[in-house]
């Protein structure tokens, strides 16, 4: 049913299977040439996962950015579901945010852990239940396993890492061991569970550093979130707890699976976060020097001509506004002088003006002096 995500996990490790063997001082039957077949298996398959790894850290940083607004939304449309999912979508589309590409990275690798999960169990089809054929030893050894050929499941079954096949775990049913009689000898469980055992605290210790650097790297807001918080917990002590607890029941070649994982994502994930924080840092300074070089230099007038010019009125407008008030309060008082030219004329134009309003009597003191 699986068949599109089994055969191109076998095809890998076939390859890498091959390559390694091509090497001087490595036999194909070597614990340590399929050993690092599954290693490599996990860097390539990471390898091709390095861009959605990128889209996931980059989503991660911008929700977090976002967390201010998403509340306020929350909290202004509260009353209003189908609102306030019209305006978080508004919102997430303005930003070029995908929430999908969070979670990208977990969703394909999924597929890849059962996948190798189910292949390598396929090479030793003598147990009993689900995915197991119930085979005979004879039976096992002559049927192939997707890209590889009866030989290939052979040597896989002979090839011993520190004594110990690396398809058995801890809690294996005798029956499914029996398999490994004709390519060297059933393994004693100690033989297993003294290789088992260091890979399943290397694997916990990694997977808790890893969320460690990940927790690390959350704002103040995000780190303060009841949810996050409770995450936060299950990344740090459950999940490496789990890998522990789960140990003695996954294949040694799945624990080497699970350690090179998480060596991969520990080294990634700090090259990938320091690129980021240079980027960022490159677009503050940038930032930086853009406003310095449009700020004035000191002791220098700032460059006017470079604003905007303002829709008010400017000071020359606001002169000649003036001068025309002037001139028209000037002409006014002649222009009301209408009386039919009993009074006297205009004031010369250096002369005091009239106050609006006011009129002087036509006569003056002096005038009525000289008539008497």
């Amino acid at each position: 049913m699986l068949d599109f995500i089994y055969y191109p996990v076998s095809w890998i490790l076939w390859v890498w299977h091959n390559a390694f063997t091509a090497l001087p001082g490595l036999e194909p039957d070597d614990g340590a040439t399929w050993a690092l077949s599954v290693v490599f298996l996990v860097f390539t398959l990471r390898a091709i996962l390095y861009k959605p790894f990128v889209k996931q850290v980059r989503t991660t940083r911008q929700m977090q950015e976002l967390q201010p607004q998403i509340k306020a939304l929350q909290k202004k449309y509260s009353n209003d579901r189908q609102r306030q999912a019209v305006e978080l979508q508004k919102l997430q589309k303005e930003h070029g945010f995908n929430p999908l590409m969070g979670c990208l990275p977990v969703l394909l690798q999924a597929p890849v852990f059962i996948g190798l999960f189910h292949v390598l169990r396929s090479f030793n089809r003598t147990g009993e239940g689900f995915g197991q054929l119930g085979l005979s030893p004879e039976e096992n050894a002559q049927l192939g396993n997707y890209a590889f050929s009866p030989e290939d499941v052979q040597s896989f079954l002979s090839a011993r890492l520190f004594g110990a096949p690396i398809s058995a775990w801890i809690t294996q049913p005798e029956a499914s061991l029996v398999a490994f009689e004709p390519f060297g000898g059933i393994p004693s469980r100690l033989d297993i569970a003294l290789v088992a055992i260091p890979l399943m605290i290397v694997a916990g210790i990694a997977t808790h550093f890893n969320s460690r650097a990940s927790v690390a790297r959350q704002s103040a807001q995000a780190a303060a979130n009841p949810q996050a918080a409770i995450m936060n917990k299950l990344a740090l002590w459950v999940f490496p707890l789990g890998v522990i607890v789960g140990g003695p029941f996954l294949p040694i070649a799945i624990l080497l699976y699970w350690v090179s994982n998480n060596i991969w994502t520990y080294a990634q994930q700090h090259i990938v976060f320091r690129k980021i924080d240079q980027e960022e840092e490159a677009k503050k300074q940038a930032a930086i020097a853009r406003r310095s070089d449009n700020a004035p230099k000191p002791g220098a007038r700032p460059d006017r001509a470079a604003k905007k010019k303002a829709p008010s009125t400017t000071g020359e407008d606001a002169v000649a506004g003036a001068a025309d008030a002037s001139e028209i309060s000037l002409e006014k008082p002649a222009a009301d002088d209408t009386s039919g030219g009993a009074g006297p004329s205009a004031p010369p134009a250096g002369g005091p003006k009239n106050v609006a309003g006011s009129k002087r009597p036509s006569g003056s003191k002096n005038s009525k002096r000289k008539r008497r």
